[in-house]
C-alpha cells in the first residue's frame, strides 16, 4: 500500500521490535507496515475512538485473526504493557502525549518511542528529558503541513546531553542541521509575527512578546541562536 509522506517518515523511524504499540492508531497504517515487513511479532492497536479503531481492525483483520495483532479500545496506555519494546504516538498534541506518559495508573516512558506531536513539542521534550528519557532524533519535516518528530526511549544505558532553552523550543537536530522544512516553517512564523506587529492598537504587553518572538526567530535563521 502507498502511504502519505507523513506516514512514510514515521515508518522510516521505526525499528524491529518484539512488541509494537500504535497508540491513537487511527487507520493502523504504521502497524500494517511493521507487520507486513516482519518488523514485529505482535502489534497493539490502541485508540480512544471506536470508529478509528474499527478502521484499523478492518485493515489488519488477518493479523488479528492470526494472533499477531490485538486491538484495544481505551485512553492512552490502557492495555499497553510497560515492557512494550516500541511505541508510536502520532497526531496528538504534545500536552496530550505528556498526559499519557505521566498518567499515574498507566503511564511510563517506553523502551523506544517515536512521537509526532502536533503542537507543544517543547513541553514534550522537557518532560522526556526530565523523566529518565533520552532523545536521539528531533526534527521537523513537511507534508503539506509542518510536523515535529521526536525519537528516543527510556534512558538506561543511553543519555542525552542537556538541552539548551533554544533546543527545547526548536529541537536540537533542527538547530544543528537546519533542515529545509525547519527553515521554511521558521520563515513562515517570522512572516506571521511581522504581520501581527504591523497591526494597530496592539497592547504593549502583546507587542513586547511579539518583538521578543521576532528576535528569537531572526536569531534562529541567522544561526545566532543554537
Amino acid at each position: 500500500m502507498s502511504y502519505s509522506k507523513r506516514i512514510d517518515v514515521l515508518c522510516s523511524l521505526l525499528t524491529a521490535a518484539e512488541t509494537f504499540a500504535d497508540v491513537g492508531c487511527d487507520h493502523g497504517y504504521c502497524s500494517e507496515y511493521m507487520l507486513s515487513k516482519g518488523l514485529c511479532k505482535k502489534a497493539i492497536l490502541s485508540d480512544i475512538s471506536k470508529g478509528s479503531l474499527a478502521k484499523a481492525e478492518r485493515l489488519l483483520a488477518e493479523y488479528i485473526q492470526n494472533g499477531k495483532a490485538v486491538s484495544v479500545l481505551g485512553d492512552g496506555f490502557y492495555g499497553v504493557p510497560s515492557n512494550t519494546d516500541e511505541v508510536l504516538i502520532a497526531g496528538m498534541g504534545g500536552s496530550e502525549i505528556v498526559d499519557i506518559l505521566s498518567d499515574k495508573k498507566y503511564g511510563f516512558i517506553p523502551k523506544r518511542f517515536v512521537f509526532q506531536p502536533m503542537h507543544d513539542a517543547e513541553k514534550l521534550r522537557r518532560y522526556i528529558l526530565d523523566n529518565s528519557g533520552y532523545i536521539e532524533r528531533d526534527f521537523t519535516f513537511e507534508d503539506v503541513k509542518f510536523y515535529d518528530v521526536i525519537v528516543g526511549g527510556k534512558a538506561e544505558d543511553k543519555t542525552t546531553e542537556p538541552y539548551t532553552d533554544a533546543e527545547y523550543e526548536y529541537g536540537r537536530e533542527n538547530l544543528q542541521t537546519m533542515p529545509k522544512a525547519f527553515i521554511q516553517r521558521t520563515q513562515k512564523q517570522l512572516k506571521n509575527t511581522n504581520a501581527y506587529l504591523s497591526r494597530e492598537n496592539l497592547q504593549e504587553e502583546s507587542r513586547a512578546a511579539l518583538e521578543e518572538k521576532r528576535k528569537r526567530l531572526e536569531g534562529v535563521l541567522s544561526g545566532e541562536i543554537k
